[in-house]
C-alpha cells in the first residue's frame, strides 16, 4: 500500500489500471463501500390443522394474527371464517385450558370448532352474578369459558362451556369484545327474565366419516418441543419470541384469575399483556397510567389494578 507523501512508482510494462493509474501486482484494492447485506429470510412456517368435529389434516402458513389465520383454515376447508367458534390447540376436545390465544407454539397441532347447532334459553336472573365467565376468540365470536358451580347458569344444562353468545334478548353481540358481553350481562335487571341465543360447536358424530381411521386425530396429546412460539398481535407482523419464564406464566395466571374475579372475563393474552406493563411501572399509579393508555377502554377499578401491581411486582407478599 502506498502512503500519503510517498512518491509512486511507474506501474510496471503490462501491469495493471485502474481508472489510469497503476497497482502494484499484489497490491490489495482499497476498500470500497460495504455491499448492503442481504435480508434475512424468515423462515417458513407452516402449521397443521384439522376441524375439531373431524376433517382430512391441512397445512396453513402466512397469517400475521388471529384473523388471518382463520381465514386460512377457512380457505383450506373451503368455509366462511365466520363458521370458525374458537380454536384449541393440541386437542379436538372443547378444552378451555388448551385455547388459542396469541402465541402459537411451532410445533403445535391446531383443531378448528365450528358453528353447530343454535340454541335458545330464557334466563331469570336472581342474583347479580350469572355465574358465567366469558372469553372470546379476537375475530367477533365471544364464548363462554367457564360456568360456576351451583351458579344460576350451572343450572341450566342446555348451556355449555364452548358456547358462543349470539344474541341477548334479540340484540346481536357478534362483534363484541367478552368484556362488553360481560358488562351486558351484569347490567341485566334482576328477577327480570331474558333470552340467550347460543351457538354450540359442532359435535364429531355429525361428520364421523371423515374422522381418520384411528382413534386418535392427528396432533392430539402432541406438546410443542420448541421454546419459541409465534406471537400474533393485533397490529403489525407476527413475531417468533422466546417462550415466558415460569415466574412470568405465574403472574399471568394470578391476572387472568383477576379478570375472572373482577369482571367474569378470561383472556391469557390480555393477562400477558398487563404483565408486560406492570413489569415496567416502579408503582401503582404509573401502572394505572399505562394501563389507561394501552387498555383504556376496559375502565379497570383501582382495587383491580393494585392487585394487579402486587401479584406481578411483589408475587411472594413483599411489601414497598
Amino acid at each position: 500500500m502506498q502512503r500519503a507523501g510517498r512518491h509512486s512508482r511507474q506501474p510496471p510494462e503490462g501491469g495493471p489500471m485502474e481508472n489510469g493509474v497503476g497497482k502494484e501486482p499484489g497490491t490489495a484494492e482499497p476498500p470500497g463501500p460495504a455491499a448492503p447485506r442481504a435480508p434475512r429470510a424468515r423462515p417458513r412456517l407452516v402449521f397443521h390443522t384439522q376441524l375439531a368435529h373431524g376433517s382430512p389434516t391441512g397445512r396453513i402458513e402466512g397469517f400475521t394474527n388471529v384473523k388471518e389465520l382463520y381465514a386460512k383454515i377457512a380457505e383450506v376447508f373451503d368455509i366462511s371464517p365466520t363458521e370458525i367458534l374458537f380454536c384449541t390447540l393440541n386437542t379436538h376436545k372443547v378444552d378451555m385450558q388448551k385455547l388459542l390465544g396469541g402465541q402459537i407454539g411451532l410445533e403445535d397441532f391446531i383443531f378448528a370448532h365450528i358453528r353447530g347447532e343454535t340454541k335458545e334459553v330464557e334466563v331469570t336472573k336472581t342474583e347479580d352474578a350469572l355465574g358465567l365467565t366469558i372469553t372470546d376468540n379476537g375475530a367477533g365470536y365471544a364464548f363462554i369459558k367457564r360456568i360456576k358451580e351451583g351458579s344460576i347458569i350451572n343450572r341450566l344444562q342446555t348451556v355449555c362451556v364452548g358456547d358462543s353468545i349470539e344474541a341477548i334478548n334479540d340484540h346481536t353481540i357478534v362483534g363484541c369484545r367478552h368484556y362488553e358481553v360481560a358488562r351486558m350481562l351484569r347490567e341485566l335487571p334482576r328477577a327480570q327474565p331474558f333470552t340467550l341465543r347460543l351457538v354450540q360447536p359442532k359435535k364429531a358424530f355429525d361428520m364421523i366419516g371423515q374422522r381418520a381411521r384411528t382413534g386418535k386425530p392427528p396432533g392430539e396429546g402432541r406438546v410443542a418441543s420448541g421454546k419459541e412460539t409465534l406471537r400474533l398481535r393485533t397490529q403489525g407482523p407476527a413475531v417468533l419470541e422466546e417462550e415466558p419464564s415460569p415466574s412470568e406464566e405465574e403472574a399471568a395466571r394470578q391476572v387472568d384469575d383477576l379478570l375472572e374475579s373482577y369482571m367474569g372475563i378470561r383472556d391469557s393474552e390480555l393477562a400477558s399483556t398487563m404483565v408486560e406493563v406492570a413489569k415496567g411501572s416502579p408503582s401503582v399509579a404509573q401502572l394505572a397510567q399505562g394501563l389507561d393508555s394501552v387498555l383504556g377502554e376496559f375502565a379497570f377499578p383501582q382495587e383491580f389494578v393494585a392487585e394487579v401491581w402486587a401479584a406481578v411486582c411483589h408475587p411472594k407478599g413483599d411489601k414497598e
